[in-house]
């Protein structure tokens, strides 16, 4: 069973900054800090509706997160939940590195054992 990272759930982490939209948003946000939904809207090219839903998928996520100035909705980007993306890489990263030194070991020993056989 894979072992769950953070108060997250990686998968819909992953789910919802698979699409492109979503991703440029995600970056927008970043790079720029809240902004209202209509802003957003307006550097995409679809409707507001779909701007919304690509909003409330990334919410879901934990990925941005809403907050309402009087009637202003404010979008900001919460970064906490990619810690949980990171750690699922370093996880990984730690695999293949034990699994990249297991196979330096065995052509090493491989290597040896050729000399060996090559000087009797």
């Amino acid at each position: 069973m894979a072992k769950r990272h953070d108060a997250y759930d990686l998968n819909d982490i992953l789910k919802a900054a698979s699409d492109p939209t979503r991703r440029s948003i995600l970056t927008l946000l970043a790079q720029e800090g809240p902004l209202k939904v209509g802003d957003i809207h307006a550097r995409f090219d679809m409707s507001l509706n779909a701007i919304s839903k690509h909003i409330k998928a990334l919410e879901r996520a934990g990925l941005v997160r809403r907050r309402t100035e009087w009637r202003e909705h404010l979008i900001d980007v919460q970064m906490a939940p990619l810690k949980a993306v990171e750690r699922w890489f370093d996880d990984l990263r730690s695999i293949w590195d034990l699994r990249l030194d297991a196979l330096e070991t065995l052509m090493t020993e491989g290597i040896s054992d050729e000399r060996s056989d090559t000087d009797g």
